[in-house]
């Protein structure tokens, strides 16, 4: 590209972040170049200096300083293996024109990173189902499985990703912890932040004047028990924060089944007398979403248990309600 010039966001590109912006209309620019285009003031919006993860709205002018020259074709995407097509498509739980919602399977990432080549967002062409390719609004960690949602186009997509992060979705979780937490619900309320980097990034308790801690709050509620060593507990995270749930759990004195990142020093000897003869795998599904539809009104989506958690409640005594049907309310 010879030189400078402004591009004006589009009605389907609101809400979209100014990188992701970028990688769309620019396929070859990587994060890192993104980033230090902005960091130098190069890239701005409306006149302004823009960081990378600037929200765009339609109508703003986007300055494109002149770009590095393409890298050398990137490699063919390779091809998606029938059967784990297959295998997401069963995972679909709703689908309409504007959206879908898939039950996630544990163990698979929703985004690539370091060491990560097998993702959702590689595999995002086994679910055009005739359309265009869906997007990723939000996200689950690798090992929790349940409901996560798709949209269908890039206007959807800014719908929804503001309905996320202005909490207007509701969140339900299940989880088999160590221990019993007492009292046997309530609110937990304690600033989280970031450490590390990369592959070593936790995610810790924060003091309350901590200025990098943000504010996280979680309720939950007992469901079930089998006596002291195991819990059933529903857990509904009212922000948004990174492996939120895993730290307020630990922070209860009831680390969730499976986390060994999480559990503390002092409790690893309890978890691992409580978990002997149950599956090593995390005890997290995220069981249900209430959100407001693109369309209108209000879409219930719930998933059922995976397999490692449905033989861990058969073993325990515990009886999860199957999975209702999607309920749509109050659409157009």
């Amino acid at each position: 590209m010879s030189g400078v010039e402004e591009r004006m966001v589009t009605l389907d590109e609101a809400d979209i972040r100014l990188d992701r912006w970028f990688r769309r209309h620019f396929p070859g620019l990587t994060q890192g170049v993104i980033q230090k285009l902005c960091r130098t003031g190069q890239v701005r919006v409306d006149g302004h200096r823009a960081e990378a993860a600037t929200r765009l709205t339609p109508g703003q002018a986007v300055r494109v300083p002149p770009l590095p020259a393409a890298p050398a074709a990137p490699k063919p995407i390779p091809e998606i293996d029938p059967n784990t097509a297959k295998d997401l498509q069963r995972a679909v739980l709703y689908r309409d024109d504007q959206l879908m919602v898939l039950n996630k399977p544990p163990g698979l990432p929703v985004q690539g990173g370091p060491g990560i080549t097998h993702h959702l967002d590689a595999l995002l062409d086994a679910l055009r189902f005739g359309a265009d390719r869906p997007r990723l609004v939000h996200r689950l960690d690798r090992d929790t499985s349940g409901v996560l949602v798709l949209a269908r186009t890039a206007g959807v997509a800014g719908k929804l990703a503001a309905a996320f992060r202005g909490r207007s979705v509701e969140k339900t979780y299940w989880a088999v912890v160590a221990g019993r937490p007492s009292p046997s619900e309530g609110r937990i309320d304690l600033p989280l932040r970031r450490t590390g980097g990369a592959r070593g990034a936790r995610t810790v308790a924060a003091e309350r004047d901590d200025p990098e801690g943000a504010h996280a709050l979680t309720d939950y509620r007992t469901l079930d028990n089998a006596g002291q060593k195991l819990a059933w507990l529903e857990l509904h995270p009212l922000t948004g924060r990174t492996h939120q749930l895993r730290v307020h759990c630990v922070a209860l004195g009831t680390p969730i089944l499976g986390d060994t990142k999480y559990a503390e020093p002092d409790q690893n000897d309890a978890f691992s007398a409580r978990v002997s003869g149950l599956s090593g795998k995390l005890h997290l599904h995220a069981r249900a979403l209430r959100l407001p539809h693109p369309a209108g009104g209000t879409l219930l989506v719930e998933a059922d248990l995976p397999l490692h958690m449905r033989q861990t409640f058969r073993t325990l005594g515990f009886h999860a309600p199957p999975a209702k049907e999607p309920d749509r309310s109050g659409g157009g």
